[in-house]
């Protein structure tokens, strides 16, 4: 008895489990739509990052000099320089040493050290807590572009 018992409860439980593990309903899906101008990258475990490598961080050598977009360069924005990703593009930067992460506008071309994927400003480095080791192992992931393709985006092969 206590056995028939026990196998009709682990069936109905089982039963019932399957009712929770349903997706959105229609509304709530809509809430997680973007809108079909602006590219956005989610992110997660399976998510595939757009570049994964060495960042470094630049200071106040360059502070009020011009930048590749023409603005001035702010060492306490967040900003960062990238060979080939669209000016005004924003990129979430994970340090994958401590997993902080930050989002930047690329607003300038470099790095120029072969092997470098992108050079953080002071303040981004400070945020992801890489400042002092001047270098540092990092994931991109493309957030926004500026209103282009994002066919014309093509990760850098090293």
């Amino acid at each position: 008895m206590r056995r028939r018992f026990a196998h009709g409860l682990a069936i109905w439980l089982s039963v019932a489990g399957l009712g929770a593990a349903q997706g959105p309903n229609s509304s709530e899906s809509a809430k997680t739509r973007g809108s079909p101008d602006i590219a956005h990258v989610r992110l997660g475990h399976k998510a595939k990052a757009y570049q994964v490598g060495t960042a470094s961080w630049y200071g106040d050598d360059f502070q009020g000099k011009p930048t590749a977009s023409g603005e001035p360069y702010n060492m306490y924005d967040l900003t960062a320089a990238h060979p080939s990703l669209p000016l005004g593009t924003q990129v979430r930067v994970t340090n994958l040493h401590n997993g902080r992460s930050v989002v930047v506008r690329i607003n300038d071309r470099g790095p120029i050290v072969p092997g470098r994927i992108i050079d953080v400003s002071y303040s981004t480095a400070r945020q992801l807590r890489f400042k002092s080791r001047g270098l540092q192992r990092v994931r991109l992931d493309v957030v926004q572009t500026p209103p282009q393709t994002l066919a014309e985006l093509r990760p850098l092969v090293y």
